[in-house]
């Protein structure tokens, strides 16, 4: 799986003019599942990220996950993470899972965060949403479980 995590103080994705999913200080991620990802893989990326240590700690350091800050995380499904620019100027998409697999791992990745105790509302998998964020830093992290 592939995300590309924000640090943010506030974001919100909506549909249709309507916020469907919302946070306060903590993470946006983008996330795409890809053709060999697994459930395990889903649970090994919100372990991952939860434990990211790019939240201040007292002292001004980036020192703390966002199971210790207390943050909370709107996950967004993005299958242009998975872009493909080798060839002309029309990205490919065919790296990406098939939006029934995609969407189970992207349930899935979403239901581990929950479990872990973090906060987390999501968008819409497979609608037109407009996501808008404060970016906190700006801090912004590139995560696939392939590298």
């Amino acid at each position: 799986m592939r995300a590309l995590i924000q640090r943010v103080t506030e974001a919100d994705v909506a549909v249709d003019g309507q916020v469907i999913g919302q946070c306060g200080a903590g993470m946006l991620i983008l996330v795409c599942a890809m053709p060999d990802d697994t459930e395990a893989t889903a649970d090994t990326l919100a372990q991952k990220i939860a434990k990211l240590r790019i939240f201040k700690d007292d002292a001004g350091k980036m020192n703390l996950s966002l199971l210790q800050s207390g943050g909370s995380a709107l996950v967004v499904s993005q299958f242009t993470l998975a872009a493909d620019t080798s060839r002309g100027n029309r990205p490919g998409f065919s790296g990406a899972a098939k939006p029934d697999i995609a969407h189970t791992l992207y349930r899935r990745f979403t239901d581990a965060l929950q479990t872990l105790g973090i906060a987390t509302e999501t968008g819409e998998f497979g609608a037109d949403m407009q996501v808008s964020l404060t970016n906190d830093g700006p801090v912004t992290i590139w995560i696939d479980t392939d590298a």
